[in-house]
């Protein structure tokens, strides 16, 4: 993934986290309630649904069919990354920073742990999908490149016998820092080689232990998103109901 496909959204997110604290030098106890307010709420609202109906139409067969007839599913994930931002961004805008009763706080806290926990495991899964996707090509040419140094030393039995000192651990460690010159001897390259391979494998591991964490975190992330959406409907729900009696 290219940086400039991450910079928006990495914007918007920063923008996200400075509405939050403007908490700190703004508050206005009626905007929430005002028209404009109401255009925001209803609007953020509407935008953080658009995650949801992603999500049902990515895990329901004859809703997939029939919506990627006509938008790819990666058209679909970027709707899913920007409304899943700027809906909580105009929630924001609407509350006017009056966070006073417990649903407002826990909505809002909510909110902004779910478009943090989307943004780090949107990119940083990304950028380790693709960086254990590089890890797996190169480590295909090195092999190559090793089967190609075996066979130049058996037909070279001399250079074989180069290798008997660094066999295990410490010596093959010492023969990675004596080896530093450039050299055409195979004996030296397959050294070379073989440190390479051992550094690469170990990466790809790590990568896939990587992996298996953001696995995990996907649940957490669809977990705690149906929080938010329960909490969302309580908001929508408390607002119609006090606004009724209000106005009764």
């Amino acid at each position: 993934m290219r940086w400039s496909d991450r910079l928006l959204p990495t914007g918007l997110t920063v923008l996200t986290l400075v509405l939050w604290a403007g908490f700190l030098v703004h508050r206005s106890e009626r905007f929430a309630g005002s028209a404009w307010g109401g255009v925001l709420g209803v609007s953020g609202g509407a935008l953080m649904l658009v995650p949801l109906a992603y999500s049902v139409v990515k895990r329901v067969g004859p809703a997939k069919r029939a919506v990627t007839a006509r938008v790819s599913m990666r058209t679909l994930l970027t709707w899913h990354v920007y409304a899943g931002i700027v809906g909580p961004i105009l929630a924001l805008l609407h509350t006017g920073h009056k966070f006073e009763s417990p649903l407002g706080v826990s909505l809002t806290a909510m909110m902004l742990v779910v478009v943090l926990s989307g943004f780090v495991g949107r990119y940083l899964m990304g950028q380790v999908t693709g960086q254990l996707k590089e890890k797996k090509e190169l480590l295909t040419r090195l092999e190559t490149e090793y089967r190609k140094t075996a066979g130049e030393l058996s037909a070279q039995p001399q250079e074989l016998q180069l290798l008997r000192p660094f066999a295990g651990f410490w010596p093959r460690l010492a023969a990675s820092v004596i080896f530093r010159t450039p050299a055409t001897s195979p004996a030296i390259r397959a050294v070379r080689i073989a440190d390479s391979m051992a550094d690469v494998e170990y990466a790809i591991k790590t990568h896939e232990a990587f992996g298996r964490w953001f696995a995990a975190w996907l649940k957490i992330h669809i977990a705690i998103s149906l929080v938010l959406y329960a909490l969302l409907l309580l908001h929508v729900w408390a607002s119609v109901h006090f606004g009724v009696r209000w106005f009764s």
